[in-house]
């Protein structure tokens, strides 16, 4: 019997065997045989490591597991930053590839799981982006996006993002480039999102009208930048309203070339903040369209969030959300809406938690943590 498995410590076993071959040559068989066989019974763990599974004596303190997996810290690591990469199949395919260690999806699950589930307790306790200096803007942007869940069927995830003006590099006709953000991602409802928001952002200090939020016209996002931020810049996220444009459009015109040219034409209104015009035009086109009713009723609850022209000077001048979008995809989606996935939510969320945390840069809280008996031993 070979006490252990990995071949380093094959070798160490033989020479230990060895050893005591020797010495029992010299004192006696009789002294052979007691050793010999204390040895072999001495107690063993398994313990799963990034050498592949060991073996080790119950008496050492590295035979000790963590958080109720006897898996070493440093694998466990690397199980749940797999975990959070792919899904848990493609993680343990990863795994093996580069490790030669055989490992399992629904192991890699368990410790993904557990750790993303720890991590809800700290994941938005502090803020990651620079001090805003007086010159820069805290820019702050949010939606959100939907997730298929066992419960609920489809479950909505606010996400939240907020960088620093002086992060955005901007490259002529290219989107803005932003160096560094600080992201919230949550599954319950918009008072709890909210609630993660408003520490975040106030751990930032008094900015007033430095703090800029972009958002579409979700009525929630607007009364809550009203009420808690008034003197905050709110902006409509100028895409979306430029999209409320075309159904009406499509209603009126029969030909597309005019049509094309109308929709330009407020645009470019949009853009110098002339949305009072752009109503007009609509009134005087058609005012009995539904679709024209929509857009000027959309345009009327947001006309003091659409000063464009003003909004086009001011830090890195963005009047989209395609930060917010782009959010949606690297956080979300990439993970949590591959080929038919569906997930409980308390799983769900131990994900985003992982996501955020490692978008976030802060991966060290999941160093610390595998190195931390939070859990007891199953």
């Amino acid at each position: 019997m070979m006490p252990f498995k990995n071949s380093t410590s094959s070798r160490v076993f033989m020479i230990t065997r060895n050893c005591l071959a020797s010495c029992g040559k010299s004192l006696g068989g009789t002294f052979w045989k007691r050793t010999w066989g204390l040895f072999l019974r001495t107690g063993v763990k398994k313990n799963f490591t990034t050498f592949g599974e060991i073996e080790i004596d119950k008496k050492n303190p590295f035979s000790e597991g963590n958080n109720g997996f006897q898996i070493s810290p440093l694998m466990q690591e690397m199980m749940v930053y797999a975990g959070q990469l792919d899904s848990y199949g493609k993680s343990d395919e990863v795994i093996k590839q580069f490790l030669q260690v055989e490992t399992n999806a629904a192991q890699v699950y368990r410790v993904t799981d557990t750790y993303g589930k720890e991590l809800g307790k700290t994941v938005n306790d502090e803020k990651t982006l620079a001090p805003i200096k007086q010159q820069d803007m805290l820019i702050v942007e949010a939606d959100g996006s939907m997730i298929l869940t066992r419960e609920e069927h489809w479950k909505e995830v606010k996400v939240g993002r907020m960088f620093n003006s002086s992060d955005c590099i901007s490259a002529g006709e290219k989107p803005v480039f932003i160096k560094q953000s600080q992201y919230v991602a949550d599954l319950g409802d918009h008072r709890t999102f909210i609630e993660q928001m408003d520490k975040l952002i106030d751990s930032y200090g008094r900015l007033g009208n430095r703090l800029v939020f972009i958002s579409d016209g979700a009525p929630w996002i607007r009364n809550w930048v009203a009420d808690t931020f008034p003197q905050a810049v709110s902006i409509l996220d100028y895409y979306h309203a430029v999209q409320y444009l075309y159904p009406f459009a499509e209603a009126h015109f029969k030909d597309r070339k005019p049509m094309d040219k109308w929709i330009d034409k407020q645009k470019n209104l949009l853009l110098k903040s002339k949305v009072g015009t752009v109503m007009d035009n609509i009134r005087q086109l058609a005012p009995n369209l539904p679709q024209g009713k929509k857009v000027l009723e959309y345009y009327q609850a947001n006309q003091n969030r659409m000063d464009y022209k003003k909004y086009l000077q001011m830090a890195s001048g963005i009047i989209g959300s395609g930060a917010i979008e782009s959010a949606h995809r690297t956080v979300v989606q990439k993970r949590l809406k591959l080929s038919g996935q569906r997930w409980s939510k308390r799983g769900a969320q131990n994900m985003l938690n992982l996501r955020v945390t490692k978008m976030n840069g802060q991966w060290e809280k999941v160093v610390k943590l595998v190195k931390t008996e939070f859990k007891a031993a199953a």
